[in-house]
């Protein structure tokens, strides 16, 4: 028994070293963390003097020195943003919490959630409705509760600090908010994607209340069906409808009916719910009449196939263009059903690959938006519908309308090689036969993105 106890207590001393290894491990990432960002504090610097006396190309400077960090470091350009606003208002405006965080009492989270909430007390100093020392208020405020609570809650905390120091009220601050509906798709992987609505909490109640309703109605119908259809096989009848037919079971065709559909449904609560919304957006009315949801999209999408696929010669997964694998069944479904969509090979034998005109021909534009997907800066995943084709090497300057010197950009990486931008900042871009650009940053780096080679349709 003493041996047992001895045993114990030195299992449970390695649990707790394992314990606050990993602790100060996330210390020390913090720590690493708050390094990371006074590094960004010192390029701001570089960029508030390359900036000073040029504010004519003050936005293009802010892009390209964005694009330098987002393709260094393969992370989205929204995230550098981020990193660089949250590195500027705590070098000048949050010490202490700057302080916090290099001794790793805070992680990089509590930060962001104590500067975005500062920025109402901000606006509130800038528009002289509080005095400047409330900023420090407001931070010992905050900083005191996130040392010890997750960034979740210190985002709650912080709102209600902020609020309750500028004297915004709650319609004041619902207001605000309101401006930052949104709706983004974001993949998880097989097929699925995650699609968020940040929408007026009384809007988001109301949607999860109607498909509440709407769900339960489905699952009543389902057993009521499983029930008839129980019957009629009991004593030989088939229910369609409403209405219930004689039908001798040696006669029946085993053509298929609503009630018998219904019944074989299995689908799960989420499951049906999760149809309900894609039904109730991709259609005015879903009903049989009007059809489902692939019936009625109205949405921009695009999609890679193979023609042997295309075909039902095999089962090779299409490609949902800009997020990832989409079922060959779904693929061929929208084809079928879409006769707006014409068919593409990637074959320099068969396609048009130059024009003496400045604009791409039509057949050109198909391919590029089949080839590109979404703009060629890399690691942007802006589609190609809200890009701009662009001639890699300037048409002014010679460059021909051709295949492979056209690629789709976005409107904020189409302008880092614009000529008027200073040498110091402009980006270039060379781009090969094969659709490879090869970009070229004003530090000297080289950054590559490669198109894929597919049969589309598009």
């Amino acid at each position: 028994m003493a041996q047992r106890q001895t045993d114990l207590h030195l299992d449970l001393d390695k649990r707790r070293r394992v314990l606050e290894a990993w602790v100060e491990k996330k210390r020390q990432i913090a720590v690493l963390e708050c390094e990371a960002m006074e590094v960004m504090v010192e390029q701001i610097g570089f960029h508030e003097a390359d900036v000073a006396g040029n504010g004519f190309h003050r936005d293009a400077i802010y892009r390209s020195m964005v694009a330098e960090f987002s393709a260094a470091a393969r992370i989205p350009t929204g995230s550098v943003e981020y990193a660089f606003t949250d590195a500027l208002v705590v070098s000048t405006s949050l010490p202490e919490v700057r302080a916090a965080f290099a001794a790793g009492r805070v992680c990089a989270g509590h930060v962001r959630e104590i500067v975005r909430e500062s920025a109402i007390v901000a606006e509130a100093i800038r528009n002289k409705r509080v005095d400047a020392d409330v900023m420090g208020l407001y931070e010992a405020a905050v900083l005191v509760f996130a040392e010890r609570e997750t960034a979740a809650r210190t985002k709650a905390h912080a709102a209600q600090v902020a609020a309750a120091l500028v004297g915004e009220t709650v319609t004041d601050r619902h207001k605000r908010a309101a401006g930052e509906r949104c709706v983004k798709v974001r993949s998880v992987g097989d097929g699925l994607a995650l699609l968020t609505a940040v929408l007026p909490e009384w809007v988001a109640v109301a949607i999860a209340d109607r498909l509440r309703q709407m769900t339960r109605q489905v699952i009543r119908n389902r057993a009521h069906a499983r029930d008839d259809a129980e019957s009629a096989r009991d004593d030989g009848r088939v229910i369609v409808s409403d209405d219930t037919f004689a039908m001798d079971p040696d006669t029946d065709t085993g053509a298929g009916c609503e009630t018998e559909n219904v019944a074989a449904d299995t689908r799960t609560w989420d499951q049906v719910q999760a149809d309900l919304l894609a039904d109730l957006l991709l259609t005015a009315d879903p009903s049989a009449v009007h059809g489902d949801g692939l019936d009625n999209i109205q949405g921009r999408i695009q999609v890679t196939i193979a023609g042997t696929t295309l075909a039902g010669a095999d089962d090779r997964p299409a490609d949902l263009d800009g997020h990832g694998p989409l079922h060959p069944d779904i693929a061929r479904d929208l084809a079928g059903r879409n006769t707006g969509w014409s068919r593409l090979f990637l074959n320099p034998d068969g396609m048009v690959r130059q024009t003496d005109t400045y604009t791409p021909t039509e057949g050109m534009r198909r391919f590029l938006r089949a080839r590109d997907q979404h703009c060629r800066f890399p690691g942007c995943r802006m589609p190609v519908h809200r890009c701009d084709i662009d001639h890699t090497h300037d048409h002014a300057r010679g460059g021909k309308t051709r295949l492979d010197n056209l690629a789709h950009l976005c409107r904020a990486h189409h302008t880092l090689k614009h000529p008027d931008i200073p040498d110091t900042h402009r980006w270039t871009a060379r781009q090969e036969r094969d659709g490879t650009i090869t970009w070229h940053s004003p530090l000297g780096r080289t950054y590559t993105d490669r198109p894929t080679h597919r049969v589309m349709f598009t």
